[in-house]
């Protein structure tokens, strides 16, 4: 395979690209790819960062005790680094800034990558404190690594509670009663739903975290047969800030991260893997308020015939005494200007949120609705409930698995072997 690639003679296709020729009734076999791209973009648990960095200090001191960037705590350690100066450091991305309620570790990632000053608070063991400023380029070693990334499939979110809930599967407080949904996954283009069996995806694999070349080192925390999930790791140096950042929810803010992956198709047990469609990918419905399965969806409700960008149309606002869609953005990407909305780009997840606030149109997006059987309160009943929060960005996660496709053929990405199976 790697010499084909060399070689120039490899056919690289993105899943999404397969998925397509599948829905148009295309036979796709074992001749006709040898490749396939793959990509998610969504808040991921269990991400942390590893730093080691000299600091400027007003005076020697014998080790740091307690460390925060940018207000965001950070764990000492392992390394004692007795009067040297130098600080080791973990930082976990569910961590939140005591200076404001709305920055946390992936809001801090995200400047780093960007290579913004990042304020740095040092207690030392002699109780004597300082603030520093540091950049990523001051930073020898800076990874981010993940526990628990690229579930195969995720679920959807429902609150059946007669009460609002909040969550950090929602941006605002659950909203009772069934009244929406909110949903993660990006369906037939994630990694594992390509690869399930992990038949190419094992320790060793080269991929993609934000942008920057990483490898996996087996599989992540609760992970199972019917949901896999990986661990890897990946220089921040070269990481994209585009595709990462911070995410609020109603339970503090999240990080995001992203991967993407190539899928050598090596067996048809794979290309069967790859030609499986978001109809056909199961999407569990999970009661918010009791964490308790409900209901069995599909991911062909989430992704297919809806919006994947969010539609802005200033010239329609009304001029709210309150803009709800700036207020509660999760991205903050929305900002007044003499009252009128602004929509950052760059910093927009596209989850949707703003479409379901404003009353005027300004922000669209069809999003899709949830459409099964749930049993709440004792009874099964058909149901369909809006999707209001999408907690997985495709749009982006599509333009990522192309980049990959166009790396891995012009030779900038370099695939190779596992080293071992992840069993």
């Amino acid at each position: 395979m790697c010499s084909k690639i060399s070689r120039k003679e490899a056919v690289v296709m993105t899943s999404h690209e397969i998925c397509q020729l599948v829905r148009e009734g295309k036979d796709v076999g074992l001749e006709d790819v040898d490749v396939v791209t793959t990509a998610t973009r969504a808040i991921m648990s269990g991400t942390y960062a590893v730093m080691s960095f000299p600091i400027e200090a007003p005076q020697q001191f014998t080790r740091a005790k307690k460390i925060f960037l940018n207000g965001v705590p950070a764990f000492t350690g392992p390394c004692p680094n007795e009067r040297l100066c130098i600080l080791d450091l973990m930082v976990f991305g569910t961590s939140h800034s005591g200076l404001r309620p709305d920055y946390g570790a992936g809001h801090l990632f995200r400047d780093m990558v960007q290579q913004k000053e990042i304020e740095v608070s040092v207690i030392t063991d002699e109780n004597d404190t300082f603030t520093a400023g540091i950049t990523l380029d001051d930073m020898p070693f800076a990874r981010l690594f993940g526990t628990r990334h690229c579930f195969k499939n995720y679920s959807a979110f429902v609150n059946c509670s007669p009460r609002t809930v909040d969550s950090i599967f929602h941006a605002i407080g659950f909203c009772p009663d069934l009244t929406g949904a909110s949903v993660s996954g990006c369906g037939e283009i994630n990694p594992v739903k390509n690869d399930p069996l992990l038949e190419t995806i094992g320790i060793g694999t080269r991929f993609l975290m934000n942008g920057s070349e990483g490898f996996v080192i087996g599989s992540g925390t609760r992970s199972s047969a019917a949901k896999p999930n990986l661990a890897g790791f990946a220089d921040m140096h070269g990481m994209d800030p585009r595709l990462m950042g911070g995410f609020i929810t109603s339970a503090g803010p999240e990080c995001i991260v992203s991967w993407a992956i190539p899928i050598p198709v090596t067996s048809q047990a794979v290309l069967d893997a790859i030609k499986t469609t978001d109809p056909e990918i199961s999407l569990p419905v999970m009661d918010v308020d009791r964490r308790k399965l409900i209901g069995q969806a599909d991911y062909g409700n989430v992704w297919q015939d809806v919006d994947l960008a969010v539609t802005f149309k200033p010239s329609a606002c009304v001029q709210c005494p309150t803009c709800a869609a700036e207020e509660k953005c999760p991205m903050e990407a929305i900002s007044l200007n003499n009252a009128r909305p602004v929509l950052d780009r760059y910093l927009c997840f596209n989850c949707g949120l703003c479409s379901t606030l404003c009353p005027a149109g300004v922000f669209n997006a069809r999003l899709g609705s949830i459409r099964t059987d749930l049993k709440c309160s004792g009874e099964e009943k058909y149901r369909e409930v809006p999707i209001v929060l999408r907690q997985s960005d495709r749009k982006r996660a599509l333009e990522m698995a192309e980049e990959l496709k166009n790396r891995v053929i012009d030779g900038s990405f370099s695939m190779g072997p596992m080293t071992e199976r992840i069993k």
